[in-house]
């Protein structure tokens, strides 16, 4: 996933060079919070800032002999800092440096999410507006319904978008949270204002109760968030592809020059960026599961979690920048069919107004259980008799006793039945505050 599919950026996030560089920060501040305390000398301090480094190589050569993520690289920091390295590290235990670094590390990565889901908002927003007014069939069960807009579909979607940014906004909140907190999260070797200073310095909140690592619901929640945007994707993925079906060839993914879509048939055209985003959803939803079970630990803490959380989060993480990013261009080059979006609806013969007659009924004093029966009696003459719904219902005296031509007339305006659609339109674009 990671090989294929990584972007520079985020693949720069979960580097192992990142990660030394937080792990470096995370302690370095640690010190200059203490030094500026009084509790270790200045000179020291200055002295870890401008001479603790690391060597990415080097801290591995050291752990695959010490067995030991973080005292391989606080072996390698000493190697640069000298004496003053004593100082590093004093009271804290190795949960309080990857926890606090994790947090800076997810929120990082988050925050490239959020702008590629911008991204894709923005595709999608240009997309409804540019349809909005691009009449089809909308469908129930598969089967028609009533008259929709493709730009109504596409707002619906971007509805479910903008709700997918509150929750990753909320969730970078809830994630952004460190500790200096100690082995068993009482704060016995340092003073609380260590802890509290960090994380101001870091731009991260103190999680007010900790065992020796920050709670993993928070971890859990956020990831969630990244697979319900993953089900948004998949559920805008799973339209496309029906939309695409040779029997209803509504809309179709862009299709490149010189591409083919199958090996063994020349004239295929299949969704297969489509089908590619449903199946990495899936993939999202299983590292939410996961993660949930690492809510979970035994007592203050145990690593059962530490050795999934750097598969998960890095690959969810590519997963759904890839997601965002092939789902934007898909919607900024997919093709529309109007013209065959009219003659699916025309298949039906006028069916999908049967509710207005319906209403219409109601209107003059017909009870609704009489009306239905009338109204579905000639709908069914549709479907057995080669006939178009009007034409049955000027067909049936009962009907026709108690409606007006000019009343059948107006259940049968379709832009009386889509009058309202700018008024959804500007109440959920009126939702965008970013």
């Amino acid at each position: 996933m990671i090989s294929r599919y990584a972007s520079p950026e985020m693949t720069a996030i979960w580097s192992d060079e990142n990660r030394f560089r937080l792990w470096k920060e995370v302690e370095t501040v640690v010190c200059e919070v203490r030094a500026d305390a009084g509790q270790i000398p200045a000179d020291a301090a200055a002295e870890i800032r401008s001479k603790g480094d690391f060597d990415t190589a080097r801290v591995l050569e050291i752990e695959n002999t010490v067995q030991h993520d973080v005292i391989a690289f606080l072996t390698n920091m000493a190697e640069y800092i000298g004496p003053a390295s004593r100082y590093v590290h004093q009271g804290m235990t190795s949960s309080d440096l990857l926890d606090t670094a994790f947090a800076l590390q997810t929120v990082e990565a988050g925050a490239v999410l959020r702008a590629s889901l911008l991204e894709l908002l923005a595709a999608v927003q240009a997309k409804a507006e540019e349809h909005k007014a691009t009449v089809m069939i909308g469908r129930s069960h598969g089967i028609h319904a009533e008259p929709t807009t493709f730009g109504l579909k596409l707002l619906v979607y971007w509805s479910a978008l903008e709700r997918g940014l509150r929750r990753l906004d909320a969730a970078q909140q809830e994630i952004g949270y460190g500790q200096i907190s100690g082995a068993v999260g009482t704060i016995a070797h340092l003073d609380p204002e260590v802890e509290t200073e960090t994380m101001k310095r870091l731009g991260l909140k103190v999680d007010p109760a900790s065992t020796q690592i920050v709670q993993r619901d928070r971890h859990a929640n956020w990831l969630q968030v990244v697979a319900t945007l993953g089900a948004t994707i998949e559920q805008m993925a799973v339209e496309i592809r029906n939309l695409q079906r040779t029997d209803v060839h509504e809309v179709e993914e862009s299709f490149g020059k010189g591409q083919k879509g199958s090996s063994a048939m020349p004239h295929k055209k299949n969704p297969i960026v489509s089908e590619k985003l449903t199946g990495m959803a899936r993939l999202l939803r299983g590292y939410a599961h996961t993660a949930l079970e690492n809510v979970a630990l035994w007592h203050e803490r145990d690593i059962s979690h530490s050795s999934v959380e750097r598969i998960i989060f890095p690959d969810a993480c590519h997963t759904l920048q890839h997601m965002l990013k092939k789902m934007a261009w898909l919607i900024k080059g997919l093709v529309v069919y109007p013209e065959n979006m009219k003659t699916n609806m025309a298949k039906v013969r006028g069916m999908y107004f049967s509710q207005p007659v319906l209403l219409a009924l109601t209107e003059e004093g017909v009870s609704r259980e009489q009306a239905y029966a009338w109204v579905q009696r000639c709908a069914m003459r549709v479907w057995d008799d080669d006939v178009s719904l009007r034409e049955a219902l000027d067909a049936d005296e009962e009907i026709t006793m108690r409606l007006e031509p000019a009343v059948l007339d107006r259940c049968f305006d379709l832009d009386h039945q889509l009058r309202n659609l700018p008024v959804i339109f500007e109440r959920t674009l009126a939702l965008k505050n970013w």
